[in-house]
């Protein structure tokens, strides 16, 4: 399909109801995506085997924005990103297999629609365990070449991709409920700037402008898991959307992970409902490589001499439980220890612990 074709049947795509499927069906009359938002609408609906409201629905969308495929090519080329037809090579066809894939997709970076993929998703409000994990699974899975796909929200979503970040070439999508152009949550501007700059790409059925709404995100799920052949459930309580995402990666015939946790932790009873229902059950990144012929890289460790103090700091952490400096000071069997804001600063520096947003402090390694 010619590229400025396309912008016809983004503009198409807007109509609410016009979902892949009539979009297919409108395209096997012969009429080009130009043609077809030209027709008259009575001749679309017996084309296409239109309901009466989509019908309507599409009339109003042309009298309301006749332009509407112009300024489409204009907002796409402003922010360069490129509009990828479901009948286009570049159309991912792990995708393309799902019930009802996006007519068109908007792409900022590299999607490289060959690429194995594996779908990281999880809690918005994490635990210091489910971010360990989801930054441990996400650089060691980016690391063995597998591409992490993930949602760009707030908690395991950020982890996930983060963690791919952290892998020597490692590969991360994060796909959007809303434009390709719109940071959201605002805090990771700099993480998509990050995916980006990293040969990953930013995605969204969405034209570039959309704001997020509530009901993009269910639809926003099938494409996280429609890009991948395997979805990996890391924290999710249960009635999580994240467990949305899993039964339509199930629903696709698509494989379901899912990291067990605590019985009596809220957080868990999502995933450990899943394993519960047949999910594969991991407990780290080789238990999913596996599947995909893949092995783990082998990483050395380089630890570094610890000084006394340094050691008896590393010594209270843990790899899943983050403490703050209160805490690590009242853990500390011999009290205080000057300037302890120093030294965790140095251990830092040296790879030995990492912070986190709420400056909690944590071993950077599974033991």
């Amino acid at each position: 399909m010619e590229q400025d074709e396309i912008f016809y049947l983004a503009a198409l795509s807007r109509c609410p109801g016009l979902g892949s499927r009539r979009a297919q069906a409108l395209l096997a009359s012969g009429l080009s995506p130009r043609e077809l938002w030209a027709a008259p609408v009575e001749e679309l609906r017996r084309l296409g085997n239109l309901p009466q409201n989509v019908a309507s629905a599409l009339r109003e969308l042309r009298q309301a924005s006749p332009e509407l495929p112009q300024r489409l090519a204009e907002d796409a080329g402003r922010i360069g990103a490129r509009v990828i037809s479901f009948d286009s090579p570049a159309y991912p066809s792990l995708l393309r297999e799902i019930f009802d894939p996006p007519v068109v997709l908007y792409v900022r970076g590299e999607l490289l629609p060959e690429a194995p993929r594996i779908a990281m998703v999880g809690a918005r409000r994490m635990s210091g365990y489910g971010e360990a994990l989801a930054l441990d699974f996400g650089e060691k899975l980016a690391a063995a070449g597998l591409t992490v796909v993930s949602g760009g929200a707030y908690g395991i979503d950020t982890a996930s991709h983060k963690g791919a970040l952290k892998a020597e070439g490692g590969r991360t999508i994060a796909v959007l409920g809303c434009g390709v152009d719109v940071a959201y949550p605002a805090t990771n501007k700099r993480l998509f700037a990050k995916i980006l700059d990293s040969g990953g790409a930013i995605v969204s059925e969405y034209a570039p402008g959309t704001n997020p709404l509530p009901a993009f995100f269910p639809a926003r799920n099938r494409i996280i898991s429609g890009l991948a052949r395997g979805t990996l459930v890391v924290e999710a309580a249960r009635h999580s959307g994240s467990l949305i995402t899993a039964e339509l990666a199930l629903s696709e015939n698509r494989d379901i992970y899912a990291i067990p946790g605590s019985v009596l932790s809220e957080m868990c009873r999502g995933t450990n409902h899943l394993i519960q229902q047949g999910a594969k059950l991991v407990t780290e990144a080789a238990d999913i490589l596996v599947d995909y012929g893949l092995q783990p890289e082998e990483k050395p460790r380089r630890r570094k001499k610890l000084s006394p103090e340094a050691r008896k700091v590393y010594q209270v952490l843990s790899f899943d439980r983050p403490l703050s400096m209160d805490e690590i000071l009242l853990s500390l069997p011999d009290g205080e220890i000057a300037n302890l804001s120093v030294l965790l600063l140095q251990m830092e520096m040296d790879g030995l612990i990492i912070q986190n947003v709420l400056h909690e402090y944590r071993r950077a390694e599974r033991e």
